[in-house]
């Protein structure tokens, strides 16, 4: 990120949740940290673990008083917000070049958040997406085109530096959800009020945390969300507004029309709740061509550019 490019200010980091564990009855072992370091390991300890790693980035003009959260989704860490496959600006970049404050979190078990890698902390093994269920998943093609890295007509994602996003992809833990939903109301404490961005799994734990904390979330955005709060959570909202956003190809799989149609019934929840839900199916605005990573797609600064100006049109 260029500072003279975007404007920042400054940036740092800091880590936030998680709890400690001590670990004991484990045998010290001889390793070598380097061919001439020897060392007597001892794995037993105190220890801490299921904590977020948050770093933000503050633009020298501010246009929006509230900061932007970026949340990640599942089996993926906060760099997806902040390059293209491709070698573009990610939308980190482009939301401080419209004056937001950005805050991009690595929630637990990811990228620097770090997992725990002691047996039976948590009680499942992980799970790590392969290039091929990337490829139907995320509709960058269908399943049967994707050894000829064939993608469906009219797709904006960069198929060619396909390799290049699977390297982005990072161990999950299904059995983590609510320790997530924990952790990351644990970073908007130290975050403070702000508007709250999420993709695909993140849209459940950002929702479930909106609800436990809903004096810290005033606005979300929710892109192609794959889960939500519990219907008796709806209420606790504190979020006057959410912004829904799809892509193309949503009937290219059972998956995605099952998940669209979640997703309308979870608007129309927010609705009668009294919170305002857009929803964008980008196809219906004339957009077309936008796969399930639609800020790595060739048109991301553009829907950047709207979902800004929609952001900064209530806040």
């Amino acid at each position: 990120m260029n500072p003279k490019t975007h404007g920042v200010a400054r940036f740092g980091s800091f880590y936030a949740g998680g709890r400690q564990i001590r670990i004991s009855g484990q045998p010290v072992r001889t390793i070598s940290f380097t061919q001439t370091a020897p060392y007597e390991y001892d794995p037993n300890g105190l220890f801490h673990i299921e904590q977020a790693y948050v770093q933000y980035f503050i633009p020298a003009e501010p246009r929006c008083a509230l900061p932007l959260a970026m949340l990640h989704g599942g089996g993926m860490c906060g760099t997806m917000w902040e390059h293209t496959p491709d070698g573009r600006d990610g939308w980190a970049q482009a939301f401080v070049a419209q004056g937001f404050p950005v805050y991009i979190i690595d929630n637990v078990e990811r990228g620097r958040a770090g997992w725990a890698p002691f047996p039976g902390v948590w009680p499942d093994a992980p799970i790590v997406r392969s290039a091929e269920e990337a490829w139907s998943l995320f509709r960058f093609g269908a399943a049967g085109d994707f050894q000829a890295r064939r993608p469906f007509e009219g797709q904006r994602f960069p198929a060619e530096h396909l390799d290049t996003f699977i390297q982005t992809a990072v161990p999950r833990w299904l059995s983590n959800n609510d320790t997530a939903a924990d952790t990351l109301c644990a970073a908007l404490e130290r975050i403070g009020p702000c508007l709250l961005m999420t993709h695909s799994h993140g849209g459940e734990v950002a929702f479930r945390a909106a609800a436990r904390r809903p004096d810290l979330v005033r606005g979300m955005v929710a892109i192609e969300p794959s889960g939500f709060c519990r219907p008796g959570e709806v209420p606790a909202l504190g979020a006057s507004a959410c912004l829904f956003v799809y892509g193309d190809y949503l009937d290219a799989t059972p998956t995605w029309q099952m998940l669209t149609r979640r997703g309308i019934e979870f608007r129309d929840s927010l609705l009668r709740a009294g919170i305002e839900a857009d929803w964008w199916e980008l196809p219906r605005m004339g957009i077309r061509g936008n796969s399930h990573m639609l800020m790595m797609d060739d048109n991301s600064d553009e829907l950047a550019q709207r979902v800004g100006e929609w952001l900064l049109q209530r806040y």
